[in-house]
C-alpha cells in the first residue's frame, strides 16, 4: 500500500468510528462481512527475527571456525596478539634494566668522589666544575 491508500484507510476508519452507534444493523453486517473477507486475503506477515543456528562472522558466511583447519586460523588471529604483548613486555623490561643501571652508575660516582654530596647541590659548583674541566682539556691539547 502506498502513503496515499493509507492515509484514506485511516479517514475511512475515523468516519466509521465516529458514526458507530449511529449505523443500520444491515450495514454493520456488511462491514463485519468484507473486513472477514479482507482478513482472509491478507498476505502473511514475514517474521521479524530470524534466529541464526550457527556462529557468522561478517565475510566469512560461518566458515570462520567451522572449516576443517578452524584451529590454524584461530593461532593466527591470537599468535600476533600474544607476540605482541611478549615484544612490550620484554622492551619494558629493557627500558627498566636500562635506568636502574644508570642510576647505579650516578649512585657510584658520587659515593667514590671525596666532594660531600651537598657540593652537588650548589649553583656555583657546576661554574667550579665547568672551569676545572677547561683546564685539563687544554694540557691534553697541548701534549697532542
Amino acid at each position: 500500500m502506498n502513503h496515499k491508500q493509507i492515509n484514506f484507510a485511516f479517514k475511512v476508519r475515523h468516519a466509521l468510528n465516529e458514526n458507530l452507534d449511529n449505523l443500520p444493523a444491515p450495514a454493520v453486517d456488511r462491514l463485519a462481512a468484507a473486513r472477514q473477507a479482507a482478513l482472509a486475503r491478507k498476505k502473511k506477515d514475514a517474521p521479524t527475527r530470524v534466529l541464526a543456528r550457527q556462529g557468522v562472522l561478517a565475510g566469512h558466511a560461518g566458515n570462520f571456525f567451522n572449516d576443517p583447519l578452524s584451529w590454524l586460523t584461530r593461532i593466527g588471529v591470537a599468535a600476533p596478539i600474544l607476540a605482541g604483548v611478549v615484544l612490550l613486555t620484554g622492551l619494558y623490561q629493557f627500558e627498566q634494566q636500562h635506568r636502574i643501571a644508570a642510576a647505579a652508575d650516578i649512585d657510584a660516582a658520587v659515593l667514590s668522589d671525596e666532594l660531600p654530596p651537598s657540593a652537588y647541590l650548589d649553583r656555583g659548583f657546576s661554574a667550579y666544575l665547568a672551569q676545572q674541566q677547561e683546564p685539563q682539556q687544554d694540557s691534553t691539547q697541548q701534549e697532542q
